[in-house]
């Protein structure tokens, strides 16, 4: 079997949907429309859209030997992705997000990552002929921080390209952010990385997360699409494109997913960024995390629309 393209140090959860119309209030108790349990998790989601994207994909990663756990097991069979790499730890619960889907499409997310607060750099050194022979090696920030680390200090000895995404938004070492070729924060996480405040302009805050190691900072906004910022080259900016949202729910991941996909198959940064861009935009048309995601054809053909 040919190695993979993308190596993925994983986080994984099973994702428990309510649909209500608004935030809840604390104290509040609302009642739901709708419930839903689907595959979930950063590292899984961006792993799943980098394999629809036509990547060879493998994951590093540590579940639960429960039902959820065999959820993903299933999910990742399906799409083609290596597995030889992930662990299930007996005894153990499998990730869960509890997420709470609004009218508007737009979200709110709690986690708690079960056997896969347990993944480290001991499985990542398990893995380490695979890394070596990879083109690109991803990570979130659902995964603990010593996986990540060891895998992309292996990564850039074997000359491998490293997106990080940061989400959910914690402190991260100048070690960490040396080792990133592309860091794809949102607003609120650029920020919150920066160490600035809510008001600070995009650029600002970019600029300053771009001095502390990572060689690009890719900035999602949402809507809005999304910005490059790479050291002494002027900031590219694309827009968004207009789409009827059903729900928000991976876009992020499968930005991300797109992304590595096109930078292993050999593509330019800022080429790349408008797969990922038009990927995402797809997303949010249809409901959850692994449903919305798109083919690579489907995402040459939005490309085509002006």
């Amino acid at each position: 079997m040919a190695p993979a393209e993308v190596v993925c140090v994983a986080s994984w959860n099973a994702d428990l949907i309510s649909r209500v119309t608004r935030p809840v209030a604390r104290g509040e108790t609302l009642m739901a429309s709708a419930f839903s349990i689907s595959p979930g998790g950063k590292g899984s989601n961006a792993a799943v859209a980098a394999a629809r994207q036509g990547a060879r994909v493998a994951l590093i990663a540590r579940i639960g030997d429960d039902d959820f756990g065999r959820m993903g097991m299933q999910l990742w069979h399906a799409e083609g992705i290596d597995t030889t790499h992930v662990e299930q730890a007996a005894g153990e619960h499998s990730g869960v997000a509890q997420i709470l889907v609004y009218d508007d499409g737009d979200n709110s997310i709690a986690v708690a990552p079960g056997a896969g607060s347990g993944l480290g750099a001991r499985q990542v050194q398990g893995a380490r002929d695979q890394l070596a022979r990879c083109k690109l090696v991803m990570a979130s920030c659902e995964v603990p921080l010593p996986a990540t680390l060891e895998a992309f200090r292996i990564a850039r000895e074997a000359g491998a390209r490293t997106v990080l995404n940061p989400a959910p938004a914690r402190p991260l070492p100048d070690e960490l952010l040396a080792l990133v070729d592309v860091l794809t924060p949102n607003e609120t996480e650029l920020r919150a990385l920066a160490g600035l405040d809510a008001d600070v302009p995009v650029a600002d805050a970019a600029l300053a997360l771009l001095a502390r190691g990572p060689r690009a900072v890719l900035v999602t906004l949402g809507a809005a699409g999304c910005r490059l910022f790479e050291g002494g080259q002027p900031p590219l900016g694309l827009a968004g494109r207009t789409m009827p949202v059903t729900d928000t729910i991976g876009a992020g991941d499968t930005f991300t997913g797109a992304l590595a996909a096109a930078l292993a198959r050999g593509e330019a940064l800022q080429t790349a960024m408008r797969w990922a861009n038009a990927a995402a935009a797809l997303s949010v048309t249809r409901r959850g995390a692994i449903d919305g995601m798109p083919t690579r054809a489907q995402v040459a053909e939005q490309l085509q629309q002006p």
